[in-house]
């Protein structure tokens, strides 16, 4: 059976972005599968790693980050999913949760193989996080409700692209963890 992680890729974000109000609306919709992804998650002792921008703030803790995001539109979502000690955080400095990162060091510390991904921008830093990792021999699950783009339509088209290009499984998630 293969060992996976929960990636929770942009979720703190101010959301102060030409664009942010679409991405607001659409993300709100996926806030509480995500919530539930995590507490299953948890449960099942599966690790929760949190890839985000880092949005200039290299010198911050990541407690910093969530509190300076939390003055944005988001806050209602980052009270929900605000990182607990437990938790892993990873700041990008591009779309990719890979690039610059280390990300892959650390999943192959962890004995990762299977990554559920879920998060915004679908369409950016989720469709690349996944190419990656697609590249780096992970499989993956990418719960079609559990991803936001700024437009609906390029949310579906990327998850059109991750299937196509990488044959993982896109189904939604309906309060079961999908197997591998």
């Amino acid at each position: 059976m293969a060992k996976q992680a929960l990636l929770i890729i942009d979720m703190i974000n101010r959301m102060d972005f030409v664009g942010a109000e679409n991405l607001y609306t659409n993300t709100v919709e996926i806030v509480e599968p995500i919530v539930e992804l995590k507490q299953l998650a948890k449960r099942e002792g599966i690790p929760v790693i949190y890839v985000n921008d880092n949005f200039g703030m290299w010198k911050k803790s990541y407690n910093e980050l969530v509190d300076y995001c939390s003055d944005g539109m988001g806050k209602g979502w980052i009270d929900r999913l605000r990182p607990t000690e437990d938790d892993y955080f990873i700041y990008k400095p591009m779309h990719s949760g890979f690039y610059g990162t280390q990300l892959n060091l650390m999943l192959q510390d962890l004995g990762i193989d299977h990554l559920i991904m879920t998060g915004i921008a679908g369409d950016m830093c989720v469709l690349f996080t996944a190419k990656d990792a697609y590249i780096e021999g992970y499989s993956m699950w990418v719960p079609e409700n559990a991803i936001a783009s700024e437009e609906q339509v390029y949310n579906e088209a990327a998850l059109h692209i991750i299937h196509r290009l990488t044959s993982c499984d896109i189904s939604k998630f309906d309060g079961k963890i999908h197997e591998a």
